[in-house]
């Protein structure tokens, strides 16, 4: 069954291994140096207590037969090191099923963190790692062709991210089709990094080709992903280069990297016949053949909800994460709002009370600080932030537990944020402000050196002391 195999595409399928392998790495230190803090037994959100009211069969996970921190880090670290042998070959060095068996331990290692990972694991770029990972088990070994159905169904993912996408933006916010989103985006995006200020500040006619450009790349060029070679490519190179523009202008975790990543098995990079390939296993071409139909299967939800008119973003359509929706931005913030906490050691609260602010590793705080590079690494309380400023809604089940540890000085809590003002005393009241946030000009910036002008809106919190906050 030759037509099953493409040996011109060896090269594709070796940097897209390196890249997931990479992402599945930063994932896994992020799981390691996060999770227990938000979500460990000690956490704002505790694991172990969702474990006992999610079946099986909705949130499958190996912790379900054995929880604690200690094991959730273990799994972590076997992770960084499976993904750390992926990414310099060696799994794909040996038997077909060396590589196979290390891409499944990951996948299932990684399913079995998101699905116990509530509204901190809610992201679209989990899915679309668990998706991509699901599919790199059949990619076979270096001596052997990638599986074509594979690398068709690696372009099948990236039309959906991206047509998704696209979809979500034209049916929802009419500044998308009257080419004035990117006025807002830079700006009000839930993490920028260090150029987004220079990009808010781009000539407005620049903006709209921005957007131009990303209706281009998300409406127009996936179709190419499924035209003959080079146009194929060609398309998926463009694409990329959108992808790094973003990568460029904000933070957003590990979902551009990624998107570029599933772009590269459309690229043919080798020439026909380059390389001498080993035949495949019988048994791997069953395997290939049959999970290919699988995914297809899986496929008739996703396509129906491209169609919809009620399309969903960001979802999943069974517990494994497999054939995915996905889809961000079909609504543009047109003001910042941030959360600021601040604490205090007075005894009573008085009009001359002194509050100290916590300052966060990534969002906005201080308005001299430069927005910081954060990605492709995933601050999620950061980003939980962003949401809980934007509405109460998003924090109601987290908030009063980040509260309470932050007064008692938790140290796993403290150390997910940049600094603690109040170094080893505790604080005796925590309140939350809710300030309007917006970038300086490019004369204020000289003027002052900030980078950030904040404007106070109001409590978001009133002042709470320990008892309080644990109430909440």
């Amino acid at each position: 069954m030759e037509w099953l195999e493409a040996p011109d595409y060896w090269l594709s399928r070796w940097l897209l291994e390196r890249f997931l392998a990479a992402i599945y790495a930063i994932a896994f230190l992020n799981a390691f140096n996060q999770f227990p803090a938000l979500l460990g037994q000690n956490g704002l959100l505790p694991a172990p207590r969702f474990l006992a009211v999610a079946p099986f069969r909705e949130a499958p996970s190996l912790f379900h037969f054995h929880y604690s921190d200690a094991f959730l880090q273990s799994v972590a670290a076997l992770g960084i090191l499976l993904a750390i042998a992926l990414l310099v070959g060696v799994p794909q060095a040996g038997p077909v099923w060396l590589p196979m068996l290390v891409w499944l331990a990951l996948w299932l290692m990684y399913l079995s963190i998101v699905n116990i990972g509530q509204t901190f694991y809610s992201f679209g770029w989990e899915s679309l790692l668990l998706e991509a990972g699901f599919l790199a088990i059949f990619l076979g070994a270096s001596a052997t062709a990638p599986p074509t159905t594979i690398l068709w169904l690696f372009r099948w993912m990236l039309f959906r991210v991206e047509f998704g996408a696209g979809l979500i933006k034209l049916r929802h916010d009419p500044c998308w089709r009257d080419l004035t989103c990117l006025y807002f985006h830079h700006e009000t995006q839930p993490m920028p990094n260090p150029l987004s200020w220079y990009f808010h500040h781009l000539p407005k006619p620049l903006h709209r080709i921005e957007v131009l450009g990303n209706h281009a790349a998300q409406l127009v060029l996936p179709f190419g992903l499924f035209a003959p070679q080079p146009i194929a490519s060609i398309a998926a190179l463009l694409m990329i280069i959108t992808q790094v523009w973003l990568i460029l202008s904000g933070n957003f975790a590990w979902l551009n990297w990624l998107t570029l990543a599933i772009a590269i098995p459309a690229v043919q990079l080798a020439p026909i016949g380059a390389v001498a390939v080993d035949p495949w296993p019988g048994w791997y071409t069953v395997v290939v053949v049959g999970a290919s139909i699988v995914l297809l299967t899986l496929s008739y939800w996703p396509a129906r909800n491209l169609v919809s008119r009620g399309q969903l973003m960001n979802s999943t359509f069974n517990p494994l994460h497999l054939v995915n929706s996905y889809g961000a931005f079909g609504n543009i913030t047109r003001e910042r709002n941030e959360l600021v906490l601040e604490g205090t050691v007075d005894g009573s609260l008085t009009p001359e009370t002194q509050w100290l602010e916590y300052e966060f590793k990534g969002k906005p705080g201080d308005p001299r600080r430069r927005p910081p590079q954060v990605a492709p690494y995933h601050l999620r309380l950061d980003w939980l932030m962003w949401f809980a400023a934007m509405s109460p809604a998003y924090a109601e089940a987290w908030l009063g537990p980040l509260l309470f540890k932050v007064l008692c000085n938790d140290s796993a809590t403290v150390r997910l944020l940049r600094n603690n003002p109040f170094a080893g005393r505790r604080p005796t009241y925590i309140r939350v402000l809710l300030y309007r946030y917006r970038f300086t000009t490019p004369k204020e910036r000289r003027e002052t050196g900030a980078w950030w002008v904040r404007r106070r809106m109001g409590l978001y919190v009133a002042p709470v002391q320990p008892r309080e906050s644990e109430e909440r």
